[in-house]
């Protein structure tokens, strides 16, 4: 078979290295002038390791990735550490990812613990995720750990993660992320794209042929069950097409598909995500490496912070692969209309850093080096109220082609995991249908 796929990420670079392994011709098209998508990194010149774009780790439940990266033969550049995750309680850092940080927590009782741990072990041993979203996480996390515990730990989440929407998300996506995780955290010497140039390597090894600064325009439908894709105004003829792009993408590119299937694709909503990526010649926070926000409105002008996470990268990975440089990450899920989608990176950056004398009152903009900011319009799918009835199909109603994409990999909340795992199954679905 003379197989496309859209998308060079990892979606799209584990499909083609599956369908290459079954000796079929792959192409892949990818808008992006480097592979790797939303995980793939860039360097500094004073640095001996690449830096993901958007922040990126591995839980130790990670299997799909994990099982290719042994594939690959690179396990012996993934790392696993026990970082620290914090919250902001009452203007100070407050430790918040162990039993331990729990009991220890200035805003929680002995009472407080003990639901917050029983309600908290329910969810992550048990696996009710079709009962779940029923209900929004709004609502079942105010019921079951209480006003006190939601307002303090859950709301600010939610309202960071999915800003105007946090209200719709689902319980079953908050069970899906707490079910995953591990205290232990894995990354890749040199980062993510250390796991990027293998399997792109491997996929070309494979005689896959990976083409970038190609954006596909139109992908059109011939009665004989070919597909004809029209690449940077080049008409191109395949068997079969898989596209891994967000789900208004595939709607612009396929307009032959039916009314039904556009209509489900323009109903999936999602958000888009802002990273602003500083190089600072000293360390911002003494210990943490994630640390959550506190968030009271979805709008962000009203909030104490203007982003949603804080991550110090080299509280993680040693500033001596980069330098000396502290790297730190200031991360926000935003709508996809929203301002700092569009704002220029002088005035972002300011918006951001003015919040970080709040962390660290020693703070002052001569910290820093350099920054780099990078935006994409689609980044978090927003899964609501029964959510399962709303996943279009990875085989569309267009013969031989298909879409795979972060939302479909429900009631997995998105990442590069999940984004193997879904590349494995569109392949496999090809593979049936041949």
């Amino acid at each position: 078979m003379k197989i496309a796929i859209v998308g060079a990420g990892i979606t799209g670079l584990t499909a083609a290295y599956d369908l290459l392994d079954a000796r079929h011709e792959v192409t892949l098209f990818e808008a992006n002038q480097y592979a790797g998508g939303l995980a793939a990194g860039f360097q500094d010149e004073s640095w001996e390791w690449s830096l993901d774009h958007y922040y990126h780790h591995l839980f130790r439940s990670d299997k799909d990735i994990i099982g290719l990266v042994e594939e690959l033969g690179i396990s012996r550049h993934l790392l696993w550490q026990r970082p620290i995750t914090s919250v902001v309680y009452q203007e100070k850092i407050e430790p918040f990812d162990s039993p331990k940080a729990w009991i220890t927590f200035p805003g929680f009782n002995l009472v407080d613990v003990a639901r917050f741990g029983l309600v908290s072990a329910y969810l992550r041993f048990t696996s009710p995720w079709r009962r779940l979203e029923k209900d929004t996480a709004d609502t079942w996390l105010r019921r079951w750990y209480g006003d006190k515990i939601y307002e303090t730990t859950w709301r600010p989440m939610l309202i960071g993660k999915f800003g105007p929407y946090f209200q719709e998300a689902n319980m079953a996506w908050m069970w899906a992320r707490l079910k995953v995780r591990s205290p232990r955290l894995g990354y890749f010497e040199g980062g993510f794209q250390t796991f990027i140039d293998a399997l792109l390597e491997a996929v070309r090894r494979r005689g896959g042929q990976v083409r970038l600064d190609s954006p596909v325009s139109l992908i059109d439908p011939n009665k004989d069950g070919a597909l004809f894709l029209t690449v940077n105004e080049e008409l191109i003829r395949f068997d079969h097409c898989l596209v891994t792009t967000g789900p208004a993408l595939l709607h612009w590119m396929a307009p032959a598909l039916p009314d039904d299937y556009l209509s489900q694709l323009v109903q999936l909503k999602s958000m888009g995500a802002v990273v602003l990526v500083l190089a600072l010649k000293q360390q911002l926070m003494s210990e943490s490496y994630w640390l959550n926000l506190p968030a009271n409105s979805a709008d962000k002008s009203r909030g104490e912070f203007p982003f949603l996470a804080l991550v110090e990268h080299t509280n993680y990975m040693d500033s001596k692969h980069y330098g000396g440089d502290h790297i730190i990450y200031c991360g926000d899920y935003v709508t996809p209309n929203h301002d700092y989608l569009k704002m220029d990176k002088a005035q972002l950056e300011e918006i951001f850093t003015n919040a970080l004398v709040k962390i660290n009152p020693a703070f002052q903009a001569t910290w820093i080096r350099k920054s780099w900011l990078f935006r994409t319009a689609y980044a978090q799918p927003v899964p609501a109220v029964n959510h399962s009835r709303n996943i279009p199909k990875i085989q569309t109603p267009i013969t031989n082609l298909y879409f795979a994409s972060m939302s479909q990999v429900y009631p997995w909340d998105r990442g590069t995991n999940f984004a193997v795992e879904i590349g494995r199954k569109a392949a496999k679905i090809i593979l049936d249908n041949h």
